[in-house]
């Protein structure tokens, strides 16, 4: 890997490895830019630092200090937070749809959530690069904007069966796919094992995540990738105006990266806080701030997780876990009384995540030894919610310090109406379906998952942080390349969304200088 010295001007320092930052650093490496990207965490080595075994895999999710609060405070960890170069898309189930054409102008067309200042074409080729570099493998998409995927579907494991024999019954149309899990051997990445473990670490590297698609594209093109640096605060020049660089420790020492242009993409939390964090007599109010921007919007899916036990065995780990979908009631329905909606997709937890899932019933000591004795008779739905952007749901500086003397985010989360009742819809639509398929029981958690907001794009400073190309409108050489840029999101995973904008802001730059 080439090395950069803390005084060499780089063209661009990146703060964050995961899904936005790495895709903006093999971009900019690949068109001759000088590129360090920092991460907090460490580069893995899936070898060696990960295993087959959902506690031994907890060293994956952020664990820092946050403060969570409001009416629904949402839990931080394992579905929704990334640690180490390749971020939350190390753990993620490699599920990767894209959003749909509604999406980008919910308030136009639903007079709710907001308007995107680029429409779904803007993004469509950069959909299209990103799933056949990962690649997806998945069947004929045909919500949305019906498109095609680079390699055909996997096949389908007793949880799928599940999925598409109750919704054939009910009258649903549901897929297969997509996932960024190879179908067939790929490169030097060999075909999936379907051992289940997506969601701990793809130990065989079947599984596609910058860690082993863009970040080793980088590395090959020039760049640095600076593992265990944890990013402070983003420097700025009093007199001009741009950011000259970050500053950062790294095995406890402080050092000073200097850059021409600076990008942060460490995700909806983490972003907003070192935004925060930097803080100045420029920005008094924090970074990019000057009209209370920063932090707001911030947004999270509902995601209840309902389970249905069976006669026969199911044996839902064997598969990838996203490996069935129906994204139908993804649209507004005039006839229902809520606005926007939701996907369904196979889930299949875990035996630890699914000793939660039973807990959660209020089941102990024997009734929940019962149950998890029985784990391979149960199959196992997860919906994802669109939850709509406001603007008290948000990411401020607790009182509270790290480990590093840095205030920590407190996080302050409250459903609306709305969605409440997309959640209700959707635990409905589950439950309905696992009872055609056959099931005997049923069980429903509630949960949320994903994040994104809180530095949004916007027409102009007064709504958003950054334009349509992910700069931010107060500091000239200050992008943000990552899902806190998503101004609502849909009820699809936004891992895909987040590279392809990512993508699209390094074409703006590349072409712009």
């Amino acid at each position: 890997m080439r090395r950069f010295d803390d005084d060499d001007d780089v063209d661009m320092v990146i703060v964050g490895c995961g899904a936005g930052g790495s895709t903006l650093a093999q971009r900019l490496a690949r068109a001759g830019w000088t590129v360090v990207a920092l991460d907090a965490g460490p580069f893995w080595d899936p070898d060696t630092d990960w295993v087959s075994d959902e506690a031994g895999s907890h060293q994956l999710y952020w664990t820092e200090p946050r403060v969570i609060g409001g009416a629904n405070p949402v839990p931080l960890g394992s579905n929704n937070s990334g640690r180490g170069v390749g971020g939350s898309m190390v753990h993620y189930a490699g599920y990767t749809p894209r959003f749909h054409p509604s999406d980008f102008a919910t308030n136009s067309c639903d007079g709710v959530g907001a308007d995107w200042p680029i429409s779904y074409g803007d993004l469509r080729p950069y959909y299209a690069d990103i799933e056949a570099e990962l690649p997806v493998a998945g069947e004929k998409w045909p919500w949305g904007d019906p498109h095609s995927y680079p390699h055909r579907p996997h096949p389908v494991g007793g949880n799928g069966e599940i999925f598409l024999r109750g919704a054939d019954r009910l009258g649903i149309t549901a897929k297969v796919g997509p996932v960024a899990i190879t179908n067939g051997r790929f490169g030097n990445r060999p075909h999936c094992i379907y051992r289940g473990f997506c969601l701990q670490g793809c130990k065989v590297n079947a599984k596609a995540s910058p860690l082993i698609t863009h970040i080793p594209d980088a590395l090959a093109h020039g760049a640095e990738i600076r593992a265990n640096a944890m990013v402070t605060r983003v420097a700025v020049d009093p007199r001009t105006g741009d950011a000259t660089g970050v500053h950062y420790l790294l095995g406890g020492v402080e050092h000073f990266q200097r850059a021409r242009a600076v990008a942060i993409a460490g995700y909806s939390i983490e972003t907003p806080r070192l935004l925060l964090n930097s803080a100045s007599e420029r920005f008094p109010d924090g970074l990019c701030n000057d009209f209370d921007q920063v932090g707001r919007y911030l947004m999270v899916q509902g995601a209840p997780q309902t389970a249905g036990r069976f006669e026969a065995e199911v044996r839902m780990y064997k598969a990838p876990p996203p490996e069935v979908s129906s994204e139908q009631f993804y649209e507004t329905d005039p006839a229902k009384p809520y606005k926007r909606g939701f996907s369904i997709q196979t889930v299949s937890p875990l035996p630890i995540t699914w000793a939660e899932h039973v807990a959660a019933q209020g089941y102990w000591g024997t009734r929940l030894r019962a149950y998890m004795s029985d784990y391979v008779h149960w199959s196992c739905l997860g919906a994802l919610c669109e939850f709509l952007p406001r603007p008290d749901n948000r990411v401020t500086l607790a009182d509270e310090t790290d480990r590093h003397g840095l205030p920590v985010a407190r996080f302050s989360y409250t459903q609306c109406d709305n969605d409440k009742a997309l959640m209700a819809a959707a635990r409905t639509v589950m439950e309905d379906l696992l009872h055609a398929a056959g099931a005997e029981e049923v069980i429903t958690i509630d949960r949320a998952a994903h994040l994104v907001g809180g530095a949004r794009m916007a027409a102009d400073e007064r709504h958003g942080v950054v334009d349509a190309h992910c700069r931010s409108f107060a500091v000239n050489n200050l992008y943000i390349t990552d899902g806190s840029v998503l101004p609502t999101q849909g009820a699809a995973n936004p891992a895909l969304t987040v590279m392809a904008v990512a993508a699209r802001a390094a074409d703006h730059l590349t072409h712009r200088t």
